[in-house]
């Protein structure tokens, strides 16, 4: 299909992989194609709705009747569409469609859409291979003019491993591209590929119920089965056509800027087995990394060990301690606009690392340890040695800390603020049962110096990356 002048219509609802829709609409765009957004309720908790508007450059429709509204969006919208494409689809809206129930958004463009419908599915690999999900796809499968797009298996987003994952955005409009095209209001099946010459699959389930066998291209054997593969790659997350270059876009608002980010954790050896290290995961700095990406920067990342996989067009370079991290920071500071500290960097390191494992006698065992360098110190003073060796004159650079903080939260803050000398610090508790490392929501505030200390509030990652974005794109003017 030729998406360029195509009319899409992107149906959002609520699950960690909604940030995953606003590359898609991005590489929609890259694509030629015009894209409105309706949302659910619960998308709206995972990216603010202003953000698919600035995208899109259209109102989203919405429940709760944004002033733009009309009476009838729900008509209105899918009628304009030539192609309706639901991305995420969670458990719930598919049992929606399938039991004919429409009282969101996305389920009343859905009802009343005349145009063919593409479904991507993602959730939870339990509630994925649940009876009820499972039967409810197999009656979307029949219905006329619906495509399900089958859920790769690899890591979700709660750590577990097997099917549930959403297809990955260019992939999506990879498989859309392979589609003969369009005529008015009738989206055709693909003309016959062979896969073995393109070298790569787009595994789907069509209206007639055939199912592709074939794992993505980037999936192993045992990733594909659900099991958790030995040594395997880390899933990609945004993966970028060639064609598509976010930070080549002039009329982005980070076009022409790079930041740098550090992400994941670090592991202070003891012996060659043991180290010192903590619980992050690296969830908030692939949210940050995709939504700078999305806006236009040029990223790259200064990565510690994480299970969380970043966007395709992100730079990484991969470090293991303290050290390392802060050599490779500090080789790449005077290259940058913004730098994010966002990785969780051990304080201490062990004094001597043993070179061998050290054996186990019972007896009491003292480690001795001494400090880390400070990352985010070293960086800001290092900016302000700049701009007095350039007389003032040296570019604007801003620089964002974090403080993880499980008690005295305002004080510590203010301290570390105050220390550091950065422009703002993103004060976290990441402590909470359902919240923190390795969940999708954190208790945050972001922290201006000589504009007290605001109450930290629950919200998701992505919303946490997009008021540093925000910051960060203000700082620069």
């Amino acid at each position: 299909m030729n998406l360029a002048g195509k009319k899409i219509l992107l149906g959002v609802s609520g699950g960690i992989a909604v940030y995953k829709s606003c590359e898609l609409l991005r590489l929609l765009q890259k694509k030629g194609a015009t894209v409105r957004v309706c949302m659910t309720d619960a998308a709206t908790e995972f990216v603010a709705p202003l953000t698919f508007a600035s995208l899109s450059k259209c109102p989203v429709y919405l429940k709760n009747g944004a002033v733009e509204a009309r009476p009838f969006q729900h008509i209105d919208f899918p009628r304009w569409a030539d192609l309706y494409l639901v991305v995420p689809a969670t458990a719930n809206v598919i049992g929606k469609f399938a039991c004919g129930i429409a009282d969101d958004p996305v389920s009343l463009c859905f009802m009343s859409c005349t145009c063919p419908r593409v479904i991507a599915p993602a959730m939870n690999v339990a509630m994925y291979n649940s009876p009820a999900v499972k039967r409810n796809l197999e009656i979307l499968r029949g219905f006329e003019e619906t495509t399900v797009l089958e859920s790769p298996a690899g890591e979700l987003a709660c750590g577990e491993v097997g099917q549930g994952r959403l297809m990955e955005p260019a992939e999506i409009v990879a498989y859309l591209d392979d589609r003969r095209a369009l005529t008015t209001n009738k989206f055709t099946e693909p003309a016959e590929v062979n896969v073995a010459e393109k070298g790569e699959g787009f595994p789907l389930a069509s209206a007639a119920g055939a199912s592709s066998a074939t794992p993505s291209p980037v999936l192993s054997n045992a990733e594909a089965s659900g099991g958790h593969p030995r040594n395997a790659p880390e899933p990609p997350a945004f993966p970028v056509a060639q064609d598509i270059d976010p930070t080549q876009d002039p009329s982005l608002p980070g076009h022409g800027k790079k930041v740098l980010l550090t992400a994941g954790r670090t592991e202070e050896a003891i012996d060659p087995v043991r180290y010192i290290s903590n619980r992050s995961s690296g969830k908030t700095a692939v949210a940050l990394a995709s939504v700078f990406y999305a806006n236009g920067f040029e990223v790259e990342v200064v990565a510690g060990p994480m299970e969380a996989a970043f966007p395709g067009g992100v730079a990484v370079s991969r470090v293991q301690s303290a050290r390392e991290m802060h050599d490779a920071v500090m080789s790449r500071l005077e290259s940058v606009d913004a730098v994010v500290h966002c990785a969780a960097v051990a304080d201490y390191r062990p004094a001597h690392a043993a070179d061998s494992k050290i054996k186990d006698s019972r007896s009491q065992l003292t480690i001795e340890l001494v400090p880390n360098p400070n990352i985010l110190r070293d960086c800001t003073a290092a900016r302000a040695s700049r701009a007095t060796d350039a007389a003032g004159d040296a570019r604007r650079q801003v620089i964002v800390g974090f403080a993880l903080e499980t008690d005295n939260f305002k004080q510590h803050a203010a301290e570390k603020l105050e220390k550091s000398g950065a422009d703002a610090l993103l004060l976290n508790a990441p402590v909470a049962s359902d919240s923190g490392f390795g969940h999708d929501c954190v208790r945050y505030a972001l922290v201006r110096p000589h504009a007290g200390i605001p109450e930290m509030h629950m919200g998701s990652k992505v919303d946490l990356a997009q008021e540093i974005v925000h910051f960060v794109l203000n700082e620069l003017g």
